[in-house]
């Protein structure tokens, strides 16, 4: 794998560390601004709402610069939100500083997976995609246990300082590392835009809301969940969240690793097994080792999709992938938002900390039937000429499980 995702995942453990640390600080925040825990999980709400529009404004923004500039440009906007959050007096400037580097994080990730797809050879898209992706899951291992470790011991704003700096230190790896990649030659909005009127497109975006929505609606709340049912103690959440994290390093292995071969079945197995784990959640949230087990899965599992569903997203957005490649990143947070939303929604509704369980397991296994259905149509649609068989991206004989 070239160097150059080594700069992308150090971009990403940035972003990573700042999305998921708010989950281990949401008590502390809550309690300073006096505001209770769902109210809290506007926090969550709010950044994964900012993904979601700064997906697509940015990309198309941005279509004008080279690619490298633009990731540049975007971590900047990163450090920014996260200086903004450190200092944030009131709930409501906290909520901005976090929409403000959330604006960043989609087309990032939808940009840098173009870039790193274009930096290998086509049967190994998938893995270099999964490389990028691995400073996400890795920040779930060390930046957001030690984050929280540092929001509990000193104050969650120092947490929020130390991120910027991540921020800077990714700002410079881009930097440093990645090749100057001028803006592709023909790219034009209108030409992006013709990628979502293929029904493939949008249906693997709506698995995305969807599976990894599932996903958010635990691990949102997971503190209160993990000290109020099962019984562990405050601290104790930071290595419940090194857990979940390494449960994502995992999963982004596997799904970086298969993704090449058999794209769609990977996507039956993650998704029905993230739906059963999240209905058993709710029994095994009373147990401490069981909810340990289960913490660990949902991560496996749930980010087991990120790199098949990123991958054919860009397989079916043939010859305009960057457009729809960070609206899948939105896709993904559109799900988060959603989910901390009814989390909320049911919590506040007095059916107790493991009820959003149960509506994660409802938004995968609807996911689980989106993906059902789109291999169906897909085997109903006829196959490409030749001619245009030769011009789609990633069309080998290795990976024909997925077209």
């Amino acid at each position: 794998m070239p160097l150059a995702l080594l700069a992308l995942a150090v971009g990403a453990f940035g972003i990573g560390t700042t999305e998921f640390v708010i989950m281990g600080l949401l008590p502390g925040i809550a309690a300073d601004y006096g505001v209770s825990i769902p109210t809290a999980g506007l926090l969550v709400t709010g950044y994964a709402l900012g993904v979601v529009v700064g997906a697509p404004l940015l990309t198309v923004l941005g279509g004008r610069v080279s690619r490298k500039r633009m990731l540049m440009v975007l971590m900047s906007l990163f450090v920014a939100g996260n200086i903004l959050s450190a200092l944030a007096p009131s709930f409501g400037m906290m909520l901005t500083g976090r929409v403000i580097a959330s604006l960043a994080h989609g087309s990032f990730f939808g940009i840098g997976s173009v870039v790193a797809a274009g930096l290998v050879a086509p049967d190994r898209k998938a893995g270099a995609i999964a490389t990028m992706f691995t400073g996400l899951t890795v920040a779930n291992i060390v930046g957001v246990p030690l984050g929280t470790f540092i929001g509990q011991a000193v104050g969650w704003r120092t947490t929020f300082a130390v991120v910027a700096a991540l921020g800077v230190v990714g700002l410079l790896g881009i930097a440093r590392l990645v090749p100057a990649m001028p803006r592709p030659e023909g790219a034009r909005l209108r030409r992006e835009l013709t990628a979502f009127r293929n029904p493939q497109v949008l249906l693997a975006m709506a698995m995305t809301v969807l599976g990894f929505g599932g996903v958010f609606a635990a691990i949102t709340y997971i503190a209160p969940m993990m000290t109020e049912v099962a019984g562990y103690s405050e601290g104790a959440v930071t290595w419940l969240l090194v857990l979940f994290g390494t449960g994502m390093f995992l999963g982004n292995l596997i799904g970086g690793r298969y993704a090449d071969r058999a794209l769609m079945p990977l996507l039956y197995v993650t998704l029905g097994g993230l739906a059963v784990v999240l209905a058993l959640f709710t029994v095994a949230a009373h147990s401490k080792v069981l909810a340990a087990v289960a913490v660990l899965l949902v991560g496996a599992l749930g980010f087991a999709t990120v790199p098949p569903l990123q991958k054919r997203v860009l397989d079916q957005a043939h010859g305009a992938p960057t457009l729809a490649s960070a609206v899948n990143i939105g896709a993904f947070n559109l799900g988060n938002a959603l989910a901390a939303w009814l989390g909320g929604l049911v919590i506040a509704g007095g059916f107790g900390y493991t009820s959003p369980n149960w509506v994660g397991a409802a938004l995968a296994a609807a996911a689980l039937g989106l993906a059902f259905w789109s291999a169906a149509l897909e085997r109903r649609t006829p196959a490409p000429a030749p001619a245009e068989a030769a011009a789609a991206p990633v069309r080998t004989p290795a990976t024909p499980v997925h077209h």
